[in-house]
């Protein structure tokens, strides 16, 4: 194929991956009231899921439950409601259509690859969308609900109430949950940089320590919580992904 004809190419999958995430926005534009009070709105109430998961643990533990948890979202600007809308919308599909979107990027490398390298690439394509939506419901479920009821609480002085805008309360959900979909690309990229000798199971091994703790530095990152339980809740996950991409890097190892 010339360039032209694989820049025709790129340019079909490119408008296929668009027309499905428009199709997407329009059906998840439409189920309003669904993706804020049901999905987006969720974690905001004690009635969450894992904070309800919590409970029962420490019940289990003879230990007192968690306090009532409650965020009141405000705004203050008078189109923000309308493009959030929009804008949460797109970012729901966009995610939604990761699966298909990762399928035609491989469609289109997949001629230019030898038989060798396809049995390689396809186990990585194959794995990262189901990776990235993994790592998204691992930031929906964990990550998000325990930053938020951190920093939604915290409080320099009881003299300082919180007021949670709806634009900062979008801006760290859709920002902790795609951050979490992409870190959960880990083990996929080590295959891909492993079957180009770039990466090797033995590197990986050697430094493996410093991995745990550049892992915990990561964790402190994407949770701006202090306590050592949430620090744990999400370092522990980000370093599994590590050890995963030392197993899938075993058999290109040299």
């Amino acid at each position: 194929m010339t360039f032209w004809e694989h820049l025709d190419e790129l340019r079909k999958v490119l408008f296929r991956s668009a027309v499905v995430i428009a199709v997407l926005m329009a059906g998840i534009f439409m189920a309003k009231d669904f993706v804020f009070n049901t999905v987006v709105f969720a974690p905001i109430d004690s009635d969450f899921v894992l904070y309800r998961l919590i409970d029962k643990a420490l019940l289990l533990l003879n230990m007192p439950m968690l306090p009532e948890f409650h965020l009141e979202l405000i705004n203050i600007d008078l189109s923000a409601q309308f493009f959030i809308h929009v804008s949460t919308t797109f970012y729901f599909a966009l995610v939604l259509a990761i699966p298909f979107i990762i399928y035609q990027l491989w469609s289109f490398v997949k001629p230019a690859l030898y038989e060798n390298e396809k049995r390689a690439a396809q186990a990585a394509f194959a794995f990262s969308g189901v990776l990235f939506l993994l790592g998204v419901l691992v930031g929906y479920f964990l990550i998000f609900p325990l930053t938020l009821r951190f920093l939604g609480t915290y409080q320099v002085s009881y003299e300082v109430a919180n007021q949670i805008s709806l634009q900062s309360y979008i801006s760290m959900f859709t920002w902790l949950i795609l951050i979490m979909g992409v870190v959960f690309e880990m083990p996929s990229l080590a295959v891909i940089l492993s079957k180009i000798g770039i990466l090797t199971k033995s590197f990986l091994k050697k430094y493996r320590r410093h991995a745990f703790v550049v892992m915990l530095v990561v964790a402190a990152f994407i949770t701006p919580s202090g306590d050592p339980f949430t620090l744990m809740a999400v370092g522990l996950p980000l370093y599994g992904l590590y050890e995963l991409s030392i197993l899938v890097c075993r058999d290109f190892d040299k």
